[in-house]
């Protein structure tokens, strides 16, 4: 019910109206509130409650679409369009066999895997004694 009120407000009610009607006043108009809450409490079950005998089973068809979009107020954009996009695929980037291949090549001495590329990088030459390395002028 209070859903978006916070202790914090109602603390401040409780303090303003103490202030406004005094605190002889106070414990009654607590329980005339405490007793309207209840009564419209009442009221909204009891229609619920006939009207579900009313309609029968057609109050559930009812009730599902409803259902449906109390739910749409916890909706995602970003969930809602990555699941559009990848078609319900858990793993679209493959990290998960990423993750097999790291855990399998465990070391056994508790040391951090590395990972060896598929295709080995071609090194480059290495310098001859007094060669001077090169220079490119657009990186510097």
């Amino acid at each position: 019910m209070f859903d978006s009120v916070g202790w914090g407000e109602i603390l401040v009610l409780i303090i303003a109206g103490l202030f406004i009607l005094g605190p002889e006043r106070l414990p009654e108009a607590a329980s005339w509130l405490a007793r309207s809450v209840r009564k419209a409490r009442d009221f909204a079950t009891g229609a619920r409650e006939q009207l579900r005998e009313e309609m029968g089973p057609e109050f559930d068809q009812l009730r599902k679409p409803l259902e449906d979009l109390r739910g749409l107020r916890n909706l995602d954009p970003k969930r809602v369009v990555a699941q559009h996009l990848f078609d319900g695929d858990s793993d679209p980037l493959g990290l998960n066999s990423f993750k097999n291949e790291l855990n399998g090549a465990a070391a056994t001495n508790g040391a951090t895997p590395t990972i060896q590329p598929q295709t080995p990088i071609p090194q480059p030459e290495p310098l001859k004694p007094g060669e001077r390395p090169p220079v490119d002028p657009d990186a510097t």
